[in-house]
């Protein structure tokens, strides 16, 4: 009989922590997606954009939405307003950029240098050139660019070429713009030292006039960005170029003359 109750307790023993194991266990944890999207919005005293600024100096709203997959492929729109088109006397019906762009990035392999390649399609919805303006050279603002990137750690270099005239200057197609950016985490601190050298050089010419004396010229970037884990970032940065006067001068003044630039935006 005390080996039969034995046996018994042995067996309820086991018995119910069975029960107890399957009423507590976990529910399976559902695989991360590989998608991602991701939003920003941002605040800006000035439209600065390879050193050029795109607003007369005034403040800029933008924002974007990015998607992204495991696999390396990503896509985005990202748009500002502006107003160099109609700043320059040359396009009529057009205060708004909007980007369109998507590439594939990835590693080689254990490398640490990373790779990035891609299309970015430049679009001023409403956009005409002003009358008269087309005989002096001025053509669709409208951009494709193919880009390529190659990165480590916190080094980048690039190029982007120019599939189409770019920004409006006739027979421009083929030209391109190198650069080197280096963002510089200072310890801790989540504070990143920004330094950046651009060259944008102008293919072609108009009626015998050069696009590259008119229009290539070098641009240069120092700042620094502050970014929290809410995904605040707040930051200034001073630019300059050598822009010719005879290219580059809108509303009486050289848009690419040495300037400072503050802003505030949000990722999330």
């Amino acid at each position: 009989m005390r080996k039969s109750l034995l046996s018994l307790a042995v067996l309820g023993a086991l018995s119910v922590p069975t029960v107890s194991f399957a009423e507590d266990a976990a529910p399976a944890v559902a695989p991360a997606s590989p998608h991602t999207v991701a939003y920003n919005v941002g605040l800006f005293s000035q439209y600065i954009f390879r050193g050029l600024t795109q607003t007369d100096g005034k403040p800029a709203i933008q924002g974007g939405v990015d998607y992204s997959h495991a696999s390396g492929l990503y896509a985005g729109a990202w748009a500002s307003n502006i107003s160099w088109l109609e700043d320059g006397g040359n396009y009529d019906g057009s205060s708004l950029e909007l980007d369109i762009y998507g590439g594939y990035r990835g590693a080689f392999g254990d490398s640490g240098i990373g790779y990035d390649v891609g299309l970015l399609n430049y679009v001023y919805p409403g956009s005409k050139t002003a009358t008269g303006r087309a005989a002096a050279g001025f053509t669709d603002p409208y951009t494709l660019e193919a880009y390529g990137a190659l990165s480590y750690k916190w080094l980048q270099a690039k190029v982007s070429y120019g599939i189409t005239d770019i920004f409006g200057a006739e027979n421009s197609d083929g030209s391109y713009y190198a650069e080197l950016n280096a963002n510089i985490p200072v310890g801790e601190t989540g504070i990143t030292a920004n330094l950046h050298y651009g060259y944008q050089d102008y293919k072609g010419s108009v009626a015998g006039a050069s696009n590259d004396k008119l229009y290539t010229y070098n641009d240069w970037k120092i700042g620094a960005t502050k970014s929290w884990s809410n995904g605040v970032n707040v930051g200034a940065f001073y630019t300059g170029t050598d822009a010719e006067d005879a290219g580059y001068t809108f509303l009486g003044d050289n848009i690419g003359d040495d300037t400072f630039t503050v802003f505030v935006q949000k990722t999330f």
